[in-house]
């Protein structure tokens, strides 16, 4: 996920300090009972994201956190990860030996929070609509294997793909498959603002200050039908300016959980002592930050120079002096803990390797030191990244085979730039849109990737994410995955360098903080309550 980049937030903007008021020890006029939860993640409407919430344009971690309280999904991740399972759905299967027909049947008496009927029209209008708009900034790319939506009486839809995908059910369970209204949206058009409305466990009332997102108050929805168990009538996400605000908010009792961002700061002094009444709790994270390369760019056009950095790369320098013990290093696209996964550039580059570094800027004819801007974003991935950044520049600098300077932008301006081609090397994120192997790989390598990149294999895009995607027991794809994984290494479009730790901290008395966030960071505010916790 952009994302998802990757991606974090949605529309990133300054807060006025209005928005800071909000977390103030009176709780800001917080909705009466409601568990608030803290963020980072900051959402405005512009010229550039005029529909934060529209499910044709979010696709981004933060936005889709309001999607998933708000508009269902046919299948949904299982509460302990796993294979999607159905929940606007009662049942949902692949009815061909080649699985290139997937068949939904919607859950009865199904309807939307206003109470009007929801069927399977809804379902084709919402996924056709996704695809029709096609926003350059959305998800429509998790659809692109569809050919064409049936609908089967008022319960039934049919999806015929257009090759073999195992992974579609996971594509049905991302609010890119969120099942809207004609009512409320326009087929062509994305619905510009902040509201948002569906079928999903909550409605969403939207705060907004200069057109900025102050807070989303989240209540329980009387007209919910699906598969998740709700521990709260109302709860409350509440933005801040940046990971101290909401951390003070966490010790004033004005917030009572935080999900995103605590610093790396943050987590060292909560492990060590927290304030009083908070609890740090350890969860599973597939988050991962990465190198990426403009492929086309002179400096970087030759692989050889590429090579290098992922030769000279110390990812356990950075690691100890900005991250500590909430990231670890990554070898892969393909975190540790998916299916499939293989530590490729270990095995090709080693740790730190200089002399592999400069041997291969030599052979090649490359004068050095190379020098390399890298830019990052300075508002979207949390504290850290400038310092991240700059570790980075030091370390390499110090081979003397580059000369690194480093530019940070605001997000507004650096993903466009990004997407452009104007930088030659940049720094991303990625959170999952689902747990699988080909969530790492396809977004990067298929013909219009996430990244916008001149990249392109051909044994990747034409026979190994085919094959990969014919494996109905994911262990299967293990072969075809591997592969890429090691393409990747040997032509490094992107460098991967590490993997996040995810830490919610919480006040005393709330429960369910254990899976209020889930592997592939979906915040599910319907797992909290009040009670005694341990």
């Amino acid at each position: 996920m952009n994302r998802k980049t990757m991606v974090l937030t949605a529309a990133i903007g300054l807060l006025t300090p209005a928005l800071s008021a909000c977390g103030s020890a009176s709780g800001g006029g917080a909705a009466s009972g409601a568990i608030v939860v803290g963020t980072t993640d900051r959402f405005e409407t512009a010229d550039y994201a005029p529909a934060p919430f529209d499910p044709a344009y979010a696709y981004d971690a933060g936005a889709w956190n309001v999607l998933r309280q708000t508009v269902q999904t046919l299948m949904h991740t299982p509460r302990g990860g796993g294979r999607p399972v159905p929940e606007a759905a009662s049942d949902c299967r692949f009815t061909d030996t080649g699985n290139e027909s997937y068949r939904c049947v919607l859950r009865p008496g199904l309807t939307f929070a206003s109470g009007d009927p929801l069927t399977a029209k809804d379902v084709k209008f919402s996924i056709d609509r996704v695809r029709a708009i096609k926003d350059e900034n959305g998800p429509s790319a998790l659809l692109s294997n569809l050919d064409t939506v049936e609908v089967k009486g008022a319960d039934t839809v049919v999806f015929h793909l257009k090759s073999a995908d195992a992974t579609f059910p996971y594509k049905l369970s991302t609010p890119a498959a969120g099942i809207v209204s004609e009512k409320n949206y326009d087929a062509k058009k994305l619905r510009a603002g902040f509201a948002v409305d569906g079928s999903g466990p909550y409605t969403m009332k939207a705060e907004v200050k200069d057109n900025q997102l102050v807070r989303a108050v989240f209540t329980k929805n009387p007209h919910y039908k699906g598969d998740l168990k709700l521990q709260n009538d109302r709860a409350e996400l509440r933005t801040f300016t940046d990971s101290a605000a909401v951390g003070k908010a966490l010790a004033d009792g004005s917030v009572q959980m935080v999900s995103r961002t605590l610093s790396p700061a943050q987590i060292a002094e909560y492990s060590a002592k927290p304030p009083k009444g908070v609890k740090l709790v350890a969860l599973p994270s597939l988050e991962i930050r990465y190198l990426g390369f403009n492929t086309e760019a002179p400096v970087v056009k030759d692989k050889a120079v590429r090579q290098a950095l992922a030769a000279a790369v110390d990812r356990n320098n950075v690691i100890s002096k900005v991250y500590g013990k909430s990231a670890q290093p990554l070898y892969s696209l393909v975190p540790t803990a998916v299916g499939g996964h293989v530590n490729s550039f270990f095995t090709k580059y080693g740790e730190a390797n200089t002399a592999k570094a400069a041997g291969l800027l030599k052979d090649a004819g490359i004068k050095t030191p190379v020098k390399l801007t890298l830019n990052y974003t300075k508002d979207h991935y949390g504290d850290g990244t400038a310092a991240e950044f700059e570790a980075l520049k030091t370390q390499l600098n110090s081979t003397q085979l580059f000369d690194i300077t480093v530019q940070g932008n605001d997000w507004a301006d650096f993903r466009p730039a990004q997407k452009k081609g104007d930088y030659a090397a940049y720094g991303l994120g990625w959170f999952p849109d689902y747990p699988d192997a080909d969530n790492f790989l396809a977004p990067f390598l298929e013909q219009d990737n996430f990244l916008g990149t001149p990249y392109a294999n051909t044994a990747v895009r034409t026979r190994l994410i085919p094959d990969s995607r014919r494996a109905a027991d994911r262990s299967m794809a293990a072969a075809p995955i591997a592969e890429m994984q090691d393409i990747v290494a040997e032509d490094v479009p992107v460098l991967p360098l590490w993997q996040g730790k995810q830490y919610v901290a919480a006040r005393d008395g709330i429960t369910g903080v254990e899976w209020s966030v889930n592997a592939i960071s979906d915040l599910q505010l319907w797992e909290l309550g009040r009670g005694i916790s341990g």
